[in-house]
């Protein structure tokens, strides 16, 4: 049986429904959608699109993501049907912070689904961030002073394109071009229009249907090292002296 197999069954089961039952909601036969559950069928575009929608899991999470292993309830649901894997928490119920390093960048484009994967990150919390989904991510490039190469940005995650706002800074993530930190210029009808802050750079559009992802602007958790001796004890620069030594040893670690 394949994963997509498995995981529609567990979700019937979940749901506490006869294959009968999914089988009229789908508008095809019981004997069918048995196919489709044992594995002896491979479910085409259009049913798939109906499964996800009965669901209400994406197509990405039921081929690709073993369900019984995550909470689904506990999802973060976005448009179109998508859901984010759920952020990690510690004993105490505070938010983890996953950071996205410069070596597991590149495979974050076809991780950020897996639960597997998302654990595998290293981790920070920030309490004083509040209530939300936060990541950190790797700046690229010289394109948004005073933010450096390597730096780490610290965001919050947006569920819809509408929340952003013009003038503020935002990660992307997209199908074609990866991770990229850009300020929102305009916020036009299913297309954002991005900008550096360096002005050498030229300003782009991204269409709605080609973002998977992004994340607001919140901190810079940066990657120098800073002088002891000009950090006072108990400030917030010494805080953030603190995690960044913990991402560094986190990095060493993996």
């Amino acid at each position: 049986m394949s994963l997509f197999s498995d995981n529609i069954r567990s979700l019937r089961l979940k749901k506490k429904v006869s294959q009968e039952k999914v089988a009229t909601s789908l508008l095809i036969t019981r004997g069918r959608y048995a196919k489709y559950e044992d594995g002896t069928s491979e479910a085409p575009y259009e049913i798939l699109k109906k499964i996800s929608k009965y669901y209400q899991v994406s197509i990405d999470i039921l081929l690709c993501v073993d369900v019984r292993k995550v909470k689904i309830d506990e999802l973060v649901k976005l448009e179109n049907n998508k859901l984010l894997l759920p952020v990690i928490v510690n004993n105490e119920g505070e938010n983890f912070i996953e950071i996205v390093t410069q070596k597991a960048k590149a495979g974050y484009m076809n991780g950020y689904s897996d639960p597997e994967y998302i654990e595998s990150l290293p981790r920070i919390s920030l309490p004083f961030l509040g209530p939300g989904l936060h990541r950190g991510f790797p700046v690229e490039g010289d394109s948004m002073p005073p933010h450096e190469d390597g730096d780490i940005i610290v965001a919050k995650y947006i569920e819809r394109l509408d929340e952003a706002v013009v003038g503020r800074t935002y990660i992307i993530i997209t199908k074609n071009d990866g991770i990229a930190y850009k300020r929102l210029n305009k916020n036009k009808k299913n297309v954002l229009v991005l900008e550096s802050d360096e002005s050498f750079y030229t300003t782009y559009e991204v269409r709605a249907s080609e973002i998977e992802q992004i994340w607001e602007f919140k901190c810079n958790l940066g990657k120098k090292d800073t002088k002891r001796a000009n950090i006072i004890p108990g400030s917030v620069e010494e805080m953030f002296m603190e995690l960044k030594n913990d991402i560094r040893r986190l990095e060493r670690k993996r």
